[in-house]
């Protein structure tokens, strides 16, 4: 089972690749987590994109795809894997192709959570941070406190400390990256459409229905 998962900032995609992992037992894999565990492992592509990182540069479609190709090489995909977020464009996209062939895999299906624009809006401006520990708070579904304060479990005298409101999580900001994702991924998505394996679900809907048309899709 060879599952690609799709979705802008926002729509939920942890949260459905998290239960497609649990319901399925096989992996899903980012390009973060990929890079992280090179990096942290010290091998010479691990080396060689930590460079690229370094030097706050864009690490190149062929490292990624070699670094790809060396974790689906592990034994804990066998039974398939979920790609998260990954590819993000049609040259991505042709390069992974050549790389599941070597592999002998062939993607199942590209799952696209699609999320209305102003619903992704209210969903990422609604996020609240603390300062101090970093717990996440949403002030439509989990309010933080009235005085705007964190009872930070690591701090012992738990005075608290002020919550804010990321930049990333303000409304310009919010806004310049949903229009960035979308002209980024609007060719892709037709890609994968021509090829007959796209299907879009209802990121909107509550997470147990969303599960559940995932799961009707995958099989």
């Amino acid at each position: 089972m060879v599952f690609i998962l799709f979705g802008p900032p926002g729509c939920g995609k942890g949260t459905q690749g998290a239960r497609m992992t649990e319901r399925y037992e096989i992996p899903s894999i980012s390009t973060g987590d990929i890079l992280r565990e090179a990096v942290r492992q010290g091998a010479a592509l691990g080396a060689k994109a930590k460079g690229f990182m370094d030097s706050g540069k864009l690490v190149p479609d062929e490292v990624m795809l070699d670094l790809i190709r060396e974790r689906l090489s592990q034994d804990d995909v066998k039974k398939g894997f979920i790609l998260d977020g990954f590819p993000r464009t049609v040259p991505q996209a042709e390069g992974l192709a050549g790389v599941l062939g070597d592999l002998d895999y062939q993607i199942d299906k590209v799952i696209n959570l699609a999320v209305p624009h102003e619903v992704l809006m209210d969903r990422l401006t609604a996020r609240r941070v603390c300062t101090k520990c970093g717990a996440v708070f949403n002030v439509n579904t989990l309010p933080p406190p009235p005085d705007g304060k964190c009872k930070c479990p690591d701090q012992e005298n738990r005075t608290g400390e002020h919550i804010i409101q990321r930049d990333d999580d303000k409304p310009e900001t919010v806004s310049n990256r949903l229009s960035v994702y979308n002209e980024s991924t609007a060719p892709l998505l037709a890609y994968y459409k021509e090829r007959g394996i796209l299907a879009d679900v209802a990121g909107d809907l509550p997470p147990d229905d969303v599960f559940v048309r995932v799961v009707e899709l995958a099989g």
